[in-house]
């Protein structure tokens, strides 16, 4: 590679430090403010290069860093953060962003690089949908909890199991918080209702695209198909966290990182490994992206 390079990305900026392996040169500095503009007029100083490539830290920004290389004829190479960050071996001193770069480009001029898999742009795009699913989920559950809270926190009987969940539960619910709460009890629940209705507004139309991914998606078939238990959504966030088919050197590892694989603990020392999904179920869904 006539030019590898390290880029360390934060909010404001992102530091570069690239070696020239031709002439021997390392250029540092900034790119500021850290954005796809910027970062795209930045890489035209490359145009024309036949082999560079440069490696980031898999952190927040780093898909459109990535995305702008890929556009460039640069070759993206995404770092696991923590196996990046074990190679740096003992702290001797602060870490800076130009130590950062440095390291990066480093450990891609030597082979050493613990990279990450960087999915193709669906991919990505379910993800962001996943996790906007599941940021409102969590909110969701929060806003459920924070109703019970408050009934337990002022001593009035405990709701019902279907009291969030239909309109006459609903109804008894506020009937309920104005005999037994408080004026502050009473608004806390009715910005908690108020708040439970915004929320699965949002997350009806969402659960629905999801599902309709899943049902497209061969990976996610497959998991669902095969696997007990595991319903479209689930075996869409497991397709698409679980990477490429040449990511793990074997299905039983795949089945490793997604939590799959019981292990069984007992009193006596060792301990007895069962997996949760056949080998032949994992590789299928690895193929199926």
């Amino acid at each position: 590679m006539p030019i590898v390079g390290g880029l360390d990305i934060h909010r404001k900026q992102i530091t570069f430090g690239y070696l020239d392996t031709v002439t021997g040169e390392v250029k540092r500095g900034q790119i500021a403010p850290a954005d796809r503009a910027h970062v795209r007029a930045w890489l035209a100083r490359f145009a024309g290069q036949d082999d560079a490539a440069f490696a980031v830290e898999g952190c927040a920004g780093w898909r459109y860093v990535a995305e702008e290389l890929a556009a460039a004829g640069i070759a993206a190479h995404l770092g696991e953060p923590a196996d990046t960050a074990a190679l740096r071996g003992r702290k001797r001193h602060a870490k800076t962003d130009k130590t950062g770069s440095r390291h990066l480009r480093a450990l891609l001029a030597e082979g050493r690089l613990p990279e990450c898999w960087i999915p193709p742009p669906h991919i990505l795009e379910c993800r962001a949908l996943l996790e906007t699913y599941h940021d409102l989920r969590r909110a969701h559950t929060a806003w459920v909890q924070r109703i019970h809270a408050v009934f337990f926190h002022q001593g009035a009987p405990p709701l019902g199991e279907g009291a969030l969940r239909t309109e006459p539960g609903l109804e008894a619910l506020r009937a309920a918080a104005a005999a037994h709460l408080s004026p502050a009890g009473q608004q806390q629940v009715a910005t908690a209702v108020d708040m439970l209705a915004a929320t699965e507004a949002q997350l009806g139309p969402l659960r629905h695209q999801l599902r309709d991914i899943a049902r497209h998606l061969t990976g996610a078939k497959v998991l669902a198909a095969r696997l007990y238990g595991v319903g479209p959504l689930t075996a869409l966030a497991l397709t698409c966290w679980l990477g490429g088919a040449d990511r793990f050197s074997s299905s039983r590892k795949a089945v490793r990182f997604t939590g799959l694989d019981i292990t069984v603990h007992t009193y006596r020392p060792q301990r007895t490994a069962r997996a949760a999904v056949p080998a032949r179920t994992a590789g299928a869904a690895l193929g199926g992206l």
